[in-house]
């Protein structure tokens, strides 16, 4: 048994946190007086987040981060991607002695970063020794409800990432490794975007047809990011990428699915994002990755046209007839550039 800091008290803290202790481990959940920490250490239940699911009495649950923290072994970081950073300044001198397991999904506005280089810019190059990225298709509400879940999770160093492994294995949770930590991380941002885009096709009330064109075509978006920005594109074929995809667009718990129904329904991005009530990490990540696609010139149609909707005030059929009136392509380009036999008739 080891101890780990969960820290972040939110839906998926939480849910990592009863795994956890279910795992047998000393379990340590923290997060903050205003987000109702205190109420949930009494009533042993996160009423806000996690209504129902009661909490295990060898579960701590606490609002003091020294205690939380105190000869720890893991600090499992539950927080926003937007809140990674800050995170890290306020836990420096503990997180360089540990093992640091990220479950943020997202890249940092400000920088353009992924969460394993927001964490090599504040604790330093050596400090990636210790990371390890958990990511896949693993919404809280059923992770904390013990539904059979499958995910993986990416280190530089395969010792950290059998050690992760070994920690959160259990009979309902399944724990890949894989080394592209870039990969992984990207996989779990970029489906966001993805995610926006069809809850946005569900809101104008299009079919399946239209969702499973944007789903696919999406993950060839995912993938053509991921790999220019450091990925392996066989990544993007697996759980962190189509697994993570798939459930995201499709699930009615996914509330970057929500988000985007709403705005095809014609709700404003301001009262969308009031009445999710809950970071809505794709809207960040369209912006990011729009201006780096712009940057980089990477032909990114359905985040071209996500980020019209929610910064330009476009409307959803306008942008998703210019995706329908795009010039004509191949499907897959790098089958027709190294095929050497693809006859013209005459």
């Amino acid at each position: 048994m080891s101890k780990i800091t969960v820290v972040g008290a939110g839906s998926w803290g939480t849910a990592q946190a009863i795994l956890l202790a279910n795992n047998g481990h000393e379990v340590f959940l923290w997060g903050r007086i205003e987000d109702n920490i205190l109420e949930m250490e009494k009533e042993r239940e996160n009423k806000r987040f996690l209504p129902g699911i009661i909490l295990p009495d060898k579960l701590n649950i606490t609002a003091d981060l020294t205690k939380a923290t105190e000869a720890t072994n893991m600090i499992v970081l539950a927080v926003p991607a937007q809140a990674i950073r800050e995170t890290i300044i306020k836990l420096k001198p503990v997180l360089q002695k540990v093992i640091i397991v990220n479950t943020a999904k997202g890249i940092e506005i400000s920088t353009g970063m992924r969460m394993s280089e927001v964490v090599m810019d504040v604790l330093g190059e050596e400090t990636l020794q210790q990371y390890a990225v958990l990511s896949g298709p693993s919404h809280a509400e059923e992770v904390a409800r013990l539904v059979p879940t499958v995910v993986t999770v990416g280190a530089f160093y395969k010792d950290i990432a059998f050690q992760v492994q070994d920690t959160f294995m259990s009979n309902y949770f399944r724990v890949y490794t894989n080394p592209d930590v870039a990969g992984v991380e990207l996989g779990g941002a970029l489906k966001n975007i993805i995610a926006l885009a069809t809850g946005i096709v569900a809101g104008l009330a299009y079919g399946d047809n239209t969702k499973a064109a944007l789903i696919t075509r999406g993950l060839t978006e995912m993938t053509r990011m991921g790999v220019a920005m450091g990925g392996d594109a066989r990544t993007f074929s697996g759980i962190s990428g189509i697994g993570d995809l798939m459930v995201t667009c499709n699930s009615q718990l996914s509330r970057n699915r929500l988000a985007g129904e709403m705005l095809g329904q014609g709700y404003s991005l301001e009262d969308t994002l009031k009445k999710v009530g809950m970071v809505v990490e794709g809207v960040h990540t369209t912006r990011i990755v729009h201006n780096l696609a712009q940057r980089m010139n990477i032909d990114m149609p359905i985040t071209k046209a996500c980020y019209n909707i929610l910064y330009n005030k476009e409307s959803p059929e306008s942008e998703l007839e210019k995706m329908m009136q795009r010039d004509k392509k191949h499907e897959i380009e790098e089958i027709v550039s190294n095929l050497e036999g693809w006859l013209d008739k005459n």
